[in-house]
């Protein structure tokens, strides 16, 4: 499998996962999928195809962190591939968190679903505002 089919195919793998999330938030179904802790898992797999047979060169960027290593790494097209994957798995991993969360703290779908999609595309930002909604929230409880 080529850098780029991983590429390519990895964010559409999480897709559906987020559409369940954002879209809907309240269908027993979307509950009962993202019960797995294993969701993020999909995305993972392309991140395994990829940093099996590079182990060595990924071991080196990650061990030593040393700006030029990880940029040259970063440079080549599985390490773009590789890094890609695991940032999409660990946003997935980071939206269901914040999915379950906002449902025990009672913040509104229509809060929750704008921060989700900025979570997809700016992920710090997207904890960062989840973070001050579920304080709000928590707050507001008390």
């Amino acid at each position: 499998m080529t850098d780029l089919t991983v590429f390519t195919w990895t964010f559409p793998i999480a897709v559906p996962f987020w559409a369940l999330m954002i879209f809907l938030p309240g269908w027993r179904w979307t509950r009962r999928v993202l019960a797995s802790p294993w969701v993020p898992l999909l995305p993972l797999a392309c991140y395994f195809v990829l940093a099996l047979p590079h182990f060595g060169e990924l071991w080196t960027a990650v061990s030593r962190p040393d700006l030029g290593v990880l940029q040259a790494f970063a440079g080549s097209s599985y390490g773009a591939a590789l890094l890609w994957a695991q940032l999409i798995a660990f946003d997935l991993f980071l939206g269901r968190w914040m999915f379950f969360e906002a449902r025990e703290h009672g913040v509104p779908w229509w809060v929750l679903s704008p921060v989700l999609v900025l979570t997809i595309f700016l992920s710090p930002f997207g904890l960062v505002v989840f973070l001050a909604v579920r304080s709000a929230r928590i707050r507001s409880a008390a």
